[in-house]
């Protein structure tokens, strides 16, 4: 019997499915850099303290990010790809931080339209990029917010460590909480040397005598 015949119909129409999976993954690629782009332009505006310029950037990383969604919906397998993943941890991480900064109702995995794995990544990572705004405040003479924003940093953590699946469910969460644990730990010694030093002076200033003009 000729396969021939049969073959190339099968052949032609796999390439078919092949080329469109092709298709997507790039235009998905593509999609996903924008949205990892866009969002760390977001957090970088958070630092400085540009509410209006962060919400607009994560904005325009929620549309980047839907086209990748939209590229890899009818292609499941891709769609587990790391990418992906990452453009929506970076999301996550985005719209967090902006919250935790600003005191916000933290929004859910729904709300952002992003898996349970890609929000808990991403608020790992967000409540690990709180250090460098507490720094901020701290060099600013703002401790009562820097102990603020190690509360949160510390909430963050106490519920991270309750999520004990395996990476393969979580998308790397485990590594992710273990960095947020050492960045919590560095960050506690900072703040306690800045608040003890910030006591000492005020217990100098107070014993410093005054003279009458």
């Amino acid at each position: 019997m000729n396969r021939e015949p049969e073959l190339a119909v099968l052949a032609e129409s796999v390439r078919h499915t092949l080329a469109d999976a092709h298709a997507a993954r790039e235009v998905a690629l593509a999609a996903c850099r924008s949205t990892i782009r866009a969002c760390s332009n977001s957090i970088r505006a958070v630092h400085r303290r540009d509410d209006e310029g962060a919400a607009e950037l994560a904005d325009e990383a929620a549309i980047h990010l839907h086209r990748a969604q939209d590229a890899l919906r009818p292609h499941p397998r891709l769609a587990g790809a790391g990418p992906l993943h990452d453009a929506e941890k970076e999301y996550a991480e985005a719209r967090l931080t902006a919250c935790l900064v600003g005191d916000d109702p933290l929004p859910s995995p729904t709300q952002l339209g992003v898996p349970c794995a890609a929000w808990l990544c991403g608020l790992a990572e967000a409540a690990s990029e709180l250090r460098r705004y507490l720094l901020d405040r701290l060099r600013d003479g703002e401790v009562a917010r820097g102990e603020e924003l190690l509360a949160a940093m510390d909430d963050a953590y106490g519920i991270l460590i309750t999520v004990d699946f395996p990476d393969a469910v979580t998308g790397g969460l485990r590594r992710a909480t273990d960095a947020l644990r050492a960045v919590l730990e560095r960050t506690r010694g900072d703040l306690t040397t800045t608040v003890l030093q910030h006591r000492l002076q005020q217990s100098l200033d107070s014993r410093t005598p005054t003279t009458d003009a």
